[in-house]
């Protein structure tokens, strides 16, 4: 029994990943032959999200960040308007249990449980604020990246992490700040992963207004009205954009990037934010 080979160029993460993925046994097939292998598959969990006592969602997530994961959906689905809103915070032993204190916003909390959007996610997210339930402002900021800082940063971004190089199964997302602060997760889905980057900073009393959201997803409108909600100016990614993704990046004044990757990228939306 063999282990399948793959490519060595990956960047380790410092944290424990060994809880995040199960080996499995499975027969590998070609035109001429069958052999058996070891191989890597992602282990997802259903994590609990709590609000004041009562539990309202079960998010099939990867156990880690859970805390950044539920501030940073609360925040998107505009259910607590600041972190400062939120009394306390506890994460279960097991880590599959979260429950949040806090402060609420009665029409963000009832939002929650008015009729869902399933989205167009990898894992199929749901969010009550796909139609933008909630009026925001115009993102409007004079903050600008080079060009070429986006693109180097993508070489960096796009090279697969050890979880992904042991299971393909993983979407990534970063936050890049202005001070140079980089926040980073990953989750089998990239609704999550971006929840959990702006949910940490959140925690951390960050300004996320001057800064690159990077995504390994692609761009479609939930995941634009995500950056609405944080007022991130700028969204990038190295797969495609829907159309409703840009017209509602478009709309609300986000800069929006697909397909950056091999020193180019398309600029769909509020290009002046970009220079060469």
């Amino acid at each position: 029994m063999t282990k399948p080979k793959r490519s060595e160029n990956f960047f380790p993460l410092s944290e424990d990943i060994s809880g995040h993925y199960k080996e499995v046994i499975m027969e590998r097939v070609s035109e001429e032959r069958m052999e058996t292998v070891e191989d890597y598959v992602i282990k997802e969990e259903k994590i609990e999200f709590y609000l004041n006592k009562d539990k309202f969602l079960s998010v099939m997530s990867i156990a880690k960040h859970q805390k950044a994961h539920i501030i940073g959906f609360l925040l998107s689905e505009a259910v607590i308007k600041s972190v400062d809103d939120v009394e306390e915070i506890n994460l279960s032993e097991d880590g599959l249990k979260v429950e949040v204190i806090a402060e609420v916003s009665q029409e963000g909390y009832e939002n929650l449980f008015k009729e869902k959007t399933l989205t167009s996610g990898c894992c199929v997210g749901v969010t009550g604020n796909a139609d933008k339930a909630f009026e925001c402002a115009f993102v409007s900021t004079d903050y600008k990246v080079e060009a070429k800082k986006i693109l180097n940063y993508m070489v960096e971004f796009n090279t697969p992490t050890e979880l992904f190089y042991k299971t393909g199964c993983v979407h990534t997302a970063e936050l890049v700040l202005e001070d140079g602060s980089i926040y980073k997760s990953e989750d089998i889905g990239r609704h999550n992963a971006i929840d959990k980057v702006v949910g940490q900073a959140a925690m951390d009393k960050k300004d996320i207004k001057r800064s690159v959201l990077y995504s390994s997803g692609r761009l479609s409108q939930e995941m634009v009205v995500k950056c609405v909600m944080h007022k991130i100016p700028i969204v990038v990614s190295k797969a495609a954009v829907t159309f409703q993704g840009i017209k509602s990046a478009n709309e609300h004044g986000i800069t929006i990037i697909g397909f950056a990757r091999n020193s180019k990228m398309n600029v769909y939306t509020h290009s002046g934010r970009v220079y060469v």
